[in-house]
């Protein structure tokens, strides 16, 4: 008899948690889902990290930098900064522990300028193509979001004067 009475009460929830979904208003689900998502992630991390499961907890830090869209990167982006940043540190052009030196080299090549813009060279790029590259990675690494960023910013505008000079 209990089973019956469980088994009613579950029903029951479940239809009017699928009727509240159903009533609901696409942004506002989302964004409780995000929340949800959010609180979650977050307190796992949490558990994982005072459990000492630290690697268990970047996932799930990641995760929620990517909801809450930390200064406007998602995860896709913090992947492409962090991929920027080790094109740029295998060619010795920037490093985390240099002082606040900010002359610029120009010892860039073509290739590495390609690779620093996200650009394909065997495509035939664009001025368009080319600024556009440009300010996707220009909004990530601003000096006005970022003052650390301030080195990579200024290879980034060398990378694209010297392919604009190179496509003329």
């Amino acid at each position: 008899m209990n089973i019956l009475i469980y088994s009613l009460i579950i029903f029951s929830i479940i239809y009017l948690l699928l009727k509240f979904i159903g009533n609901a208003s696409p942004k506002k689900l989302s964004r409780a889902t995000r929340v949800t998502i959010f609180i979650l992630s977050i307190f796992l991390a949490l558990l994982f990290a005072v459990g000492g499961r630290f690697l268990l907890s970047l996932p799930l830090v990641l995760l929620s930098l990517a909801i809450v869209k930390l200064k406007g990167l998602s995860l896709f982006q913090l992947i492409a900064l962090f991929r920027l940043i080790q094109t740029l540190r295998r060619t010795g052009r920037f490093s985390f522990n240099q002082n606040h030196n900010t002359k610029v080299s120009s010892t860039l090549s073509l290739e590495e300028a390609y690779k620093i813009l996200n650009l394909d060279i065997k495509k035939k790029n664009t001025k368009e193509d080319i600024k556009n590259a440009y300010t996707k990675i220009q909004k990530k690494i601003h000096p006005d979001i970022s003052p650390e960023t301030a080195r990579l910013s200024m290879i980034v505008n060398e990378a694209k004067e010297l392919i604009l000079k190179n496509i003329l």
